[in-house]
């Protein structure tokens, strides 16, 4: 009997879709499906799977506004944003598109005399992506549209959270001409997920998610082999110098620590800022975080809306009262946040202070609406602060002297380095992490090795 399981808002708490778990014993004919149509796929010319690409955006976006919802209701974000995550698929899908001439195209060698050289780029074969519920779009699309235009065929699995997405991004590619099966979407509890892991016919596992979903693949990778994409968890830094533009890197650092109700794989998690205009910042930081609007996802004056559910609401609570045992102190007043009783996916915005490391909110991954703010004397402080983290997914420095910014940047422990931005990933730049925050990279054209091998043609004239 197959299993079924339920979708539930944090809305409302109300079951917003029903879907079936993919049995078991069709498990084998989706692979099978899946080796025999790449093998076509892989001969299709690269301008041919360039246009069925691009028809699929072109779906997509035109069906916007429906997709925005079902976002809306699955996960929670509010309506008034929820758009926008089919804006940031639609930049990244085109990039790459672009980016597939140079970065399939044949390394040239050195012409040598009697001989014929070459190294191309073949295509791995049947890539599994596993992608989170939090931008269930744009974290799929980093590696679904690389794949498919370096000829693999793709098995895509979505959290449970956000289910119609992976059959939102079937159905578009189908509509755009992908020949059946190329695609297929896949409902699948953890131990399936498991079972097709440690598949000899799968070539390339593309996850997003926690660190410890991540130490799960790999274990049950063990022995295979096989090639891993693994872009996990974050405590991403902001560090605001003492001649930064106050402005700026207060509505930059609070909208990267409280969009998406802080639920974002980069956003900003700890921030520490140069003892000069500590008090002028945080002044600021707290008048910006009142202007916030909890409320549910639906509305559209709302600006924060519910957490992914009540147990991650509860981790937060969780960590901010152990902040506070710990000496931490609290700025923004729950009376003017009423939709959070403390019991339920709503969960008012928090700026803590007299914090330090020794505290879970400044070392451990919140994924959620709240903030630490800790003064520093120097920015050799900052950057040893910065470092002394097991994570190293983004950090952010705000100055107006960029060349000594670069400088600092030179001696941070991260996969992505800004000044004066935070929170967005540039498709035309590798996205990757260090430490505990993952390995492997997509987007820019060193996200197409991941989904191909490299293969060299070595002949001699005779």
């Amino acid at each position: 009997m197959t299993q079924e399981f339920n979708c539930i808002s944090p809305i409302d708490g109300s079951i917003y879709t029903k879907r079936q778990y993919t049995a078991p014993s069709a498990m084998a004919d989706h692979l099978q499906k899946a080796v025999q149509v790449q093998k076509q796929w892989a001969k299709t010319p690269l301008k041919q799977r360039q246009s069925i690409c691009s028809a699929a955006i072109d779906h997509l976006v035109a069906n916007k506004e429906t997709l925005a919802t079902e976002i809306c209701w699955q996960m929670g974000r509010p309506i008034a944003f929820a758009a926008g995550e089919i804006n940031g698929l639609e930049e990244r899908a085109r990039k790459m598109i672009e980016l597939s001439d140079e970065a399939l195209a044949r390394i040239k060698i050195p012409q040598k005399q009697g001989f014929e050289r070459w190294i191309q780029r073949d295509p791995v074969g049947v890539v599994l992506i596993i992608a989170p519920w939090n931008y269930p779009y744009l974290t799929a699309i980093n590696s679904l549209v690389p794949a498919l235009l370096a000829g693999n065929s793709v098995l895509l699995k979505h959290s449970a959270q956000t289910p119609l997405v992976s059959e939102r991004l079937a159905e578009a590619f189908t509509a755009a001409g992908l020949p059946d099966g190329l695609l297929q979407a896949l409902h699948l509890t953890h131990d399936a997920t498991e079972q097709l892991i440690q598949s000899s016919k799968v070539n390339y596992i593309a996850f997003t998610g926690s660190t410890k979903g991540g130490a799960i693949i790999e274990q049950a990778a063990v022995g295979r082999f096989v090639k891993l994409g693994l872009e996990l968890g974050g405590k991403d830094p902001a560090y605001v110098r003492a001649d930064a533009d106050l402005e700026v890197a207060v509505e930059t650092t609070m909208d990267g620590a409280f969009f998406n109700s802080g639920q974002s794989c980069c956003g900003i998690e700890r921030i520490y800022v140069a003892d000069p205009i500590y008090d002028d910042f945080l002044a600021k930081a707290i008048a910006w975080v009142n202007q916030l609007k909890l409320g549910r996802s639906d509305e559209t004056k709302t600006t924060l809306g519910p957490m992914v559910n009540q147990k991650a609401a509860d981790f937060v609570r969780g960590q901010i009262k152990q902040a506070c045992k710990q000496g931490a102190m609290t700025h923004i007043d729950e009376i003017n946040f009423p939709m959070d009783t403390g019991n339920s996916a709503y969960l008012m915005p928090q700026i803590l202070t007299q914090v330090d490391h020794s505290m879970s909110l400044m070392m451990d991954e919140s994924f959620g609406p709240v903030i630490g703010i800790q003064k520093v004397a120097s920015d050799q402080e900052a950057v040893m602060l910065i470092n002394d983290s097991p994570f190293g997914l983004t950090a952010s420095i705000f100055t107006q002297d960029l060349s000594h910014g670069i400088e600092l940047g030179q001696s941070i422990e991260s996969g992505t380095f800004f000044i004066n931005r935070c929170d967005y990933l540039d498709p035309e730049l590798a996205w990757t992490g260090v430490k505990d925050s993952g390995s492997g990279c997509s987007l820019s054209v060193l996200g197409f090795d991941a989904v191909t091998q490299p293969k060299s043609f070595h002949i001699k004239q005779i």
